[in-house]
């Protein structure tokens, strides 16, 4: 958490070293959040609006990941960075409310959306692949020769159906809030990231070597369906949560 100090009422000074932050070094504007200059405790936090081009705003080397090639999560240093008050997106110590209740549904619901997606290219690539490939001297494509395979193929497509029927729950959930959402939210994103993670597995699996190749696409599927469950909040933390909620314990 960073600290923000006053600065004669017209803004605050924010010095802060953030480990991974999202599109860094591509956008106009970031949100960050502070402790606020009175608070107390680490939920006392307000979100700012930081331009990119403030002085103090330092990224640091490129990202160069795993997968998410099209994504930068670069470390950014905040450095004495001055933020006029009028970019101050929350009240004072109601930046934490706003995560939770405005933030996170998005979030979860977002990454739950984009770990479908995978799983569905998984299923569309390795449908092909059994479809074209073949054993010549059976005169039989992968998929009709090999049973296996096929029910491999069926248990991705379930698996792919469950967290679709999911994600459409947890929406029908947040257009008519009840007090079930907030459980449903949390538990949106740690399933769908679970499952893409499994069925991007069976995917490299069902292709064997194949799945190797980068012309197939489905080894960066695989690679790409590993960043959901690391994103904060990650599924380790959201099962704290969903265990505290259902506990009836306080999430902190």
């Amino acid at each position: 958490m960073s600290r923000a100090n006053s600065l004669n009422g017209s803004g605050v000074r924010i010095s802060a070293r953030k480990s991974f932050v999202t599109s860094a070094g591509h956008v106009q504007s970031y949100v960050a959040s502070s402790l606020a200059p009175l608070g107390t405790g680490p939920t006392d936090s307000t979100l700012y609006l930081v331009d990119a081009h403030s002085q103090g705003v330092i990224v640091s080397t490129p990202w160069d990941g795993l997968g998410l090639r099209a994504n930068a999560s670069s470390a950014l240093t905040l450095d004495s960075c001055i933020v006029p008050i009028d970019r101050r997106l929350t009240d004072e110590g109601a930046g934490f409310a706003a995560m939770l209740n405005t933030v996170l549904p998005l979030f979860n619901v977002g990454q739950a959306a984009v770990s479908l997606g995978l799983c569905r290219a998984a299923v569309a690539a390795v449908t092909v692949h059994l479809k074209s490939a073949r054993f010549e001297h059976l005169g039989a494509t992968l998929g009709e020769a090999l049973p296996n395979l096929r029910a491999q193929l069926a248990t991705m497509q379930i698996e792919t159906d469950g967290l679709a029927a999911r994600l459409d729950d947890v929406l029908r959930s947040l257009e008519s809030p009840g007090d079930v959402t907030m459980l449903r939210v949390l538990e949106v994103k740690a399933a769908a990231s679970e499952t893409a993670i499994a069925v991007t597995s069976l995917a490299m699996r069902t292709c064997g070597g194949a799945a190797l190749s980068r012309q197939g696409g489905i080894e960066r599927l695989f690679r790409d369906a590993q960043a959901g469950a690391v994103m904060a909040p990650t599924t380790d933390v959201l099962r704290e949560f969903i265990g505290r909620a259902i506990l009836g314990l306080p999430l902190f």
